[in-house]
């Protein structure tokens, strides 16, 4: 008699063990933790109360930056100021309004997201990533599938609504099994979060927390969105390779041949929307209006005596062109997103327009909420001085560990990778352990752009096995249509081979791009730091 739970066409089913224990946990302390905005106000408190015990028992760190350098405290000691008196009370109360509004990360993804919401609501994104997958042979199907979700992080929810969906279809048509399409594409849209061979409103967000964590150390420091852009870049191949290679020799044979009885829809309405003629023609006009739009900012940049260059030393570094890098996104995605529109009739107008940035910044409410309270804490955290001296702290313990070296970056891309099962928000997670870990690693010696790149390894590699990430609800309820005995169990069992190789994989791309070559991980960006 044949084990029901081993059957030849099912995969085993995960009923007991080490691995139902580990989901279990995670979920338990995931439901512990308080929602994203709440736990921020309760750190921004915790902090007041956490800087008067500091600083009765006058805690306090050796200054480690030279004589004369700028920020350095004048006695050389670094002490705690106490937020839990009059005159710290003063300074919240004066300050709250202006922690928020000078937020850099507020500005920075909203100005970004405006553009991005034109070619969003206009229908170029969508068409953009129904082009690639649909296009592609067979033998490169699951390639691009990856590497189309890959992208699609570009504009937030576009791969997680219409990719993911799409692809299972996709499978499906071809005689594959639909979870593995599903599978694949998850994994490029979560797994592959930070990578991409665009600049996206993940990258001014990253770097509007990483620059005031760097200028603890440095008050002059400055961290462009484009930090992080070559390695980011490289990172889309690694990926998408990776991502191929698991879907085909690990997770479809697994889930072996599929039996349309599993499904809970009727699979024979499962039909797949092609490009129609306009659509194709809406892409030509789009990559047309994309090319013009490139080659001006070229022409603005690439000249020696480009208009857009530094205005003193002509150098791209520093240069108008990198401080203005939210503003070339803006552009560059809403000209082309306007094109199409008014080539397949979904905008017409100004209106239209304007009605597409409002949908999206309606949909940023709980985003602005949360900037609120996480600019308070990252305020109070600076102000305090409790982030520096934890950094210095924490740097001499490294220092009497002898891990200075570069095998540090493995446990910090740990480290994230288990904070992000319970805290699945990317600027969540970034604005509480920046102000610690981008001091420390800078005082032994690492870039803050070398630092954020680590961390955008460890923040994406554990998006597929936490039932924390926001869509993942969204996920198993497509799931479900295909298998409708599917639970978060078997989801998550069918992912967490992506998340071992992508870590595996990343962690091994970051050592040798960044230390076996000594390249940097973006323009201008250096790998070690230098006070």
């Amino acid at each position: 008699m044949t084990d029901s739970t081993h059957s030849p066409n099912n995969q085993p089913k995960d009923n007991n063990g080490l691995f139902n224990r580990f989901l279990a946990t995670v979920e338990f302390l995931g439901n512990m933790l308080p929602h994203p905005i709440t736990l921020f106000a309760i750190f921004a408190v915790s902090i007041v109360l956490i800087s008067g015990i500091a600083d009765w028992f006058g805690l306090s760190a050796v200054d480690p930056r030279p004589v004369g350098a700028a920020g350095r405290a004048p006695d050389g000691v670094i002490e705690v100021v106490s937020l839990l008196s009059a005159e710290g009370l003063q300074r919240i109360m004066a300050g709250l309004v202006t922690n928020f509004t000078g937020f850099a990360p507020l500005g920075t993804v909203l100005v970004a997201l405006l553009g991005v919401s034109v070619a969003e609501h206009s229908g170029l994104l969508s068409a953009a990533m129904r082009g690639m997958v649909m296009g592609a042979s067979k033998r490169l199907v699951t390639f691009m599938v990856v590497f189309a979700a890959i992208m699609s992080n570009t504009a937030s929810e576009l791969g997680y609504v219409v990719l993911i969906p799409l692809a299972a279809m996709i499978f499906h048509s071809l005689g594959r099994h639909p979870l593995a399409g599903l599978a694949a594409a998850f994994a490029g849209v979560s797994g592959g979060y930070s990578a991409n061979l665009l600049l996206g409103t993940i990258d001014p967000l990253l770097a509007g927390i990483t620059t005031p964590a760097a200028q603890m150390i440095d008050p002059n420091y400055e961290v462009g969105a484009e930090a992080n852009w070559y390695f980011m870049m490289i990172s889309v191949l690694l990926i998408a390779a990776l991502g191929t290679l698991v879907t085909e020799k690990i997770v479809e044979p697994r889930l072996g041949k599929y039996n349309p009885d599993e499904a809970s829809i009727d699979l024979s309405q499962n039909n797949i929307d092609t490009l129609t003629a306009l659509e194709k023609t809406g892409l030509k006009w789009a990559g047309v209006a994309l090319l013009v739009v490139l080659s001006l900012f070229a022409w603005t940049i690439i000249p020696a005596d480009g208009i857009l260059r530094h205005p003193e030393t002509g150098q791209v570094a520093g240069s108008p062109f990198l401080k203005g890098i939210v503003a070339i996104i803006f552009v560059t995605f809403s000209v082309p997103g306007f094109v199409y529109g008014r080539v397949v009739g979904s905008m017409k107008n100004d209106k239209d327009i304007i009605n597409a940035m409002s949908k999206s910044m309606s949909s940023m409410g709980l985003y602005i909420v949360l900037v609120f309270f996480a600019a308070q804490f990252v305020a109070f955290f600076k102000w305090t001085n409790l982030g520096t001296i934890l950094a210095i702290n924490g740097a001499a313990l490294l220092q009497a560990l002898n891990l200075t070296g570069p095998e540090v970056f493995v446990l910090f891309i740990l480290m994230c990778a288990l904070v992000n099962l319970s805290l699945g928000s990317s600027s969540a997670q970034w604005a509480i352990t920046a102000p610690i870990f981008v001091p420390m690693l800078m005082l032994i010696g690492y870039a803050p752009e070398t630092i954020q790149a680590a961390y955008r390894i460890g923040d994406s590699v554990t998006n597929l096995i936490t039932p924390m990430m926001s869509y993942f609800g969204l996920i198993l309820a497509v799931a479900v249509k295909y298998k409708k005995d599917m639970g978060i169990g078997t989801l998550v069992a069918t992912m967490l081979p992506y998340s071992i190789v992508f870590f595996i994989g990343w962690v091994i791309l970051f050592y040798v791009w960044v230390f076996a070559l000594g390249l940097p991980v973006g323009p201008e960006s250096p790998i070690y730091y230098t006070p």
